[in-house]
């Protein structure tokens, strides 16, 4: 009786593990479980075509002079009195 107890409890712990194995989440072979827990289709990979390599001149940027009027001076970020 043990023998055929433990058979019995072998059979249905194999069953029970291959069924969860192919269910995939719940949705089945082929679904995915959605982030709102909705079964949605897997779709075939997805190719991502890199974009052509556009080399430019290079730009030089020079800053702009202060110009501060006649009987100021350029101090601390702005045009002060001297």
């Amino acid at each position: 009786m043990k023998y055929l107890f433990a058979a019995v409890m072998l059979a249905s712990a194999v069953v029970g593990f291959s069924e969860a194995a192919s269910a995939a989440g719940g949705c089945g072979p082929g679904w995915y479980r959605g982030a709102y827990g909705h079964c949605r289709p897997m779709r075939g990979p997805v190719v991502v075509a890199r974009p052509p390599v556009v080399v430019a001149p290079p730009v030089v940027v020079a800053p702009r002079p202060r110009v501060c009027p006649y009987g100021f001076r350029w101090y601390a970020g702005r045009c002060r009195p001297i």
